[in-house]
């Protein structure tokens, strides 16, 4: 798996759970009342489209797993280095607004869908959980380590 886009990784662990739990992809569908088309799943799996944070929820749910068991093994080692604190960090959210292109979009809908979900709109700052800033930084493709030096050089987190 080493040297593989994150996309097809995350697909692979998403096979394997799939496979675990006995169902085929027709299965998914028709079990999700079909939320989750089998050509769209089979997709993923090939590496072919990425998740969503908001989908990759809705599939850990439906397979009733954590949302970390889709993130690569691979990365759970690497993590052992340097990781993220171990009870999440909090977001300067001002901060963020400073952040411009892809990496700016990515981290302004991902923290968005965070609140959306806590319906929490009133402060300056938000606290992450490890797990989610593992899946933001499995998004933006990067290691945890590396996102955890880059996320504490961009001035936005203070550590729990």
């Amino acid at each position: 798996m080493e040297g593989m886009p994150y996309s097809e990784m995350v697909g692979a662990r998403l096979r394997t759970i799939r496979r675990q739990r006995g169902l085929s992809l027709q299965d998914v569908q028709r079990l999700s009342g079909g939320e989750f088309k089998a050509a769209v799943v089979g997709a993923y799996e090939r590496g072919e489209r990425s998740l969503s944070l908001p989908r990759l929820r809705r599939l850990a749910a439906f397979f009733q797993v954590p949302i970390s068991q889709f993130i690569p093994v691979e990365e759970a080692k690497e993590s052992a280095l340097a990781p993220l604190p171990r009870g999440g960090v909090t977001i300067d959210l001002t901060a963020v607004e400073r952040l411009e292109g892809t990496e700016a979009a990515i981290f302004d809908r991902f923290l968005r869908s965070i609140q959306m979900m806590r319906r929490d709109f009133n402060g300056k700052v938000l606290t992450v959980r490890r797990d989610d800033l593992r899946l933001l930084a499995l998004l933006l493709d990067q290691s945890e380590e590396s996102f955890a030096a880059r996320l504490a050089a961009l001035g936005l987190t203070e550590p729990l």
